[in-house]
C-alpha cells in the first residue's frame, strides 16, 4: 500500500512510568470527586471510628469515599463492580491511585461507616447552597416505591402464617414422636444408638430433619410476631389521635384518657389476613409502584428545590402511603436549609384532613403556601376554572384547596410540580441505577437513599460550578 499510516506498536515498552495526572480531561466528573473528597468534604466522622493502631493498615479512608460517590454517581453501586472497575475502568484507576480494593474491603467499609456516608447528603446540600443553588422558592415534595433487596416470594400473610406455624407444631409432634420411638429402639444396643446419634452424640440432640422445622417455626413465629406488633401500633396511634379530636372538640386535655384510649384499642387489634412479612428483609413492605406492579420496596421521599433540582430532604418509609410525610419532610427540608420555602407541591397522595389543616397552620407561622392536589385527573383531563364569588362560609379545608388550585395563580404554581422533582426521580433510577436499593433493612435503606441524593446533589453541583467552584469553597 501507498498509504503511510501513524506507528502503532501494541508490544512498546514505556520508556517512562505513565502519570495518572494525564489519563483524565480537566473536566471530568472523577477530578470533581477526587478534589471533593480530599479538599472540601469532612470525612472527620469516618477517621473516628479508626482508633486501634495495631492491625493490618486499612486502604486510606479518602480511596474508599472517592470511590463510593464516584460509583454511585455513575451508576456503578455493586462492591463487586466497583472492584472490576478499579481494574478496567481509567477514572476509577485514577480515584484509587491504581489501587484495587477488593469487593469484601468495599462492602465492609460502606456498611461500617453507613451513618458517615449517608451525612454526605446535609454536607452536599450544604455546599450547594454555599453555591447559591438553593432558593427555597417553590419546593415539590414527591414519593417513589424503590425495590427493597428481597423477593416479595419470600413474604407470608398472616392467615397463612398461622396455618403454616399449625402444619410445622403439628410436623414437630409427629418428629418428636418418632424420636422417643427411635431412642427406646436405641436403647437396647449401644451399637443401634451410636449409628442414631454418632460415638459422642447424646440421647437428647434431635436429628437434623427436627431441628430444621423447629429453626422454621421460630422464624415463623418472628414473623407472626412482627405483623401482631405493627397491627397494634397502628391501631394504638389511630385510637390517641381520635381521642385527641374528641378532648379538642369538647375543649379538655386529658393524657390519661388518651393512653387509655390507645392501650385498650392496641389490646384488641388483630392484624389482616393478608398483612405480609418478609424473611429477607422484614422492614420492607409489599407496594404498588407508578406501574401497577406489586413489588417489595420502600418509600422513598424527597423534597427538591425548583432552582437547581437539588434535593433538601430525603428520607424512608415503609409506609405505602406518602400522606404521613408531609410535615415531616418539610420540616426536614427546613431544617437542613434554615429556610423554610414560600411554596411547596404535592400531588393527591397527601392530601388529607391532618394535611391540609398542617398546611393552615404552616402557612400561618412559617408563610409557606402549599399546593396540595386534592384528587388525580384522567390523562389529557384539564383543571375546571374556579368558580366566581366569595368562597362559602362552610366550605370545607379540601374544598377550599379545590378551589385554590383552580385560581390561574393555583394552575400556574402546580403545574411547575412535575418539572421541579419527577425529573430528579428518573435521573436517579437511571444515571445512578437506583431503581434498587443494595442494604437491607429500614437503616441500611435510609442511609443508601441518603447516599444517592447526595451524589445527585454532586452532579448537580459540578454540572453548575465544577472544579472552580470546590477551589473557591475550599479556600
Amino acid at each position: 500500500m501507498d498509504k503511510t499510516f501513524r506507528a502503532f506498536d501494541p508490544h512498546q515498552i514505556l520508556l517512562l512510568p505513565p502519570s495518572l495526572d494525564d489519563w483524565l480531561p480537566e473536566d471530568h466528573l472523577a477530578r470533581f470527586v477526587a478534589d471533593l473528597v480530599d479538599e472540601v468534604l469532612d470525612l472527620g466522622p469516618v477517621l473516628a471510628d479508626y482508633t486501634e493502631k495495631r492491625g493490618y493498615p486499612p486502604y486510606d479512608p479518602r480511596l474508599m469515599v472517592r470511590l463510593l460517590i464516584y460509583g454511585y454517581t455513575t451508576g456503578v453501586r455493586s462492591s463487586r463492580a466497583i472492584e472490576r472497575k478499579c481494574v478496567d475502568d481509567v477514572a476509577f484507576r485514577f480515584l484509587a491511585a491504581d489501587q484495587a480494593p477488593d469487593f469484601r474491603s468495599i462492602a465492609r467499609f460502606r456498611r461500617r461507616h453507613l451513618d458517615a456516608l449517608a451525612g454526605l447528603f446535609t454536607q452536599s446540600l450544604h455546599l450547594a447552597v454555599r453555591l447559591g443553588m438553593v432558593k427555597m422558592g417553590r419546593v415539590a415534595l414527591d414519593g417513589t416505591k424503590l425495590e427493597a433487596n428481597a423477593s416479595k416470594h419470600k413474604a407470608m400473610s398472616y392467615g397463612r402464617l398461622v396455618d403454616k406455624e399449625e402444619q410445622i407444631e403439628a410436623e414437630i409432634a409427629h418428629l418428636e414422636a418418632a424420636v422417643r420411638a427411635l431412642l427406646a429402639d436405641a436403647e437396647a444396643t449401644d451399637t443401634a444408638e451410636d449409628a442414631k446419634f454418632g460415638v459422642d452424640g447424646k440421647d437428647v440432640d434431635l436429628p437434623a430433619e427436627l431441628d430444621r422445622r423447629e429453626k422454621r417455626l421460630a422464624r415463623l413465629q418472628a414473623a407472626r410476631a412482627q405483623i401482631e406488633a405493627e397491627a397494634a401500633d397502628k391501631a394504638r396511634r389511630h385510637a390517641e389521635d381520635i381521642e385527641r379530636r374528641r378532648q379538642q372538640r369538647a375543649g379538655t386535655s386529658d393524657e390519661q384518657a388518651v393512653a387509655d384510649a390507645a392501650d385498650k384499642a392496641a389490646d384488641k387489634a388483630r392484624p389482616k389476613p393478608k398483612a405480609q412479612a418478609n424473611f429477607t428483609d422484614p422492614d420492607s413492605r409489599i407496594m404498588k409502584n407508578s406501574d401497577g406492579a406489586y413489588i417489595q420496596a420502600y418509600n422513598a421521599q424527597a423534597v427538591v428545590d425548583e432552582a437547581h433540582q437539588v434535593i433538601t430532604a430525603a428520607d424512608i418509609t415503609t409506609n405505602a402511603s406518602d400522606a404521613p410525610n408531609y410535615t415531616t419532610m418539610l420540616d426536614q427540608s427546613a431544617q437542613n436549609t434554615g429556610t423554610h420555602p414560600k411554596q411547596a407541591l404535592l400531588d393527591a397522595g397527601y392530601c388529607s384532613e391532618a394535611n391540609l389543616q398542617a398546611a393552615k397552620d404552616r402557612q400561618r407561622s412559617c408563610g409557606t403556601d402549599t399546593f396540595m392536589a386534592t384528587g388525580r385527573l384522567r390523562h389529557d383531563e384539564q383543571v375546571p376554572p374556579a368558580p366566581r364569588g366569595r368562597i362559602p362560609a362552610n366550605a370545607t379545608l379540601k374544598e377550599r384547596m379545590a378551589r385554590k388550585l383552580r385560581t390561574k395563580p393555583g394552575k400556574a404554581a402546580y403545574s411547575r410540580r412535575k418539572a421541579i422533582v419527577e425529573p430528579v426521580f428518573g435521573q436517579i433510577m437511571t444515571c445512578q441505577n437506583g431503581r434498587q436499593l443494595l442494604l437491607r433493612g429500614e437503616d441500611g435503606a435510609r442511609a443508601e437513599w441518603r447516599l444517592l441524593a447526595a451524589c445527585h446533589n454532586l452532579r448537580k453541583i459540578f454540572r453548575h460550578a465544577g472544579t472552580i467552584g470546590l477551589t473557591a469553597l475550599a479556600s
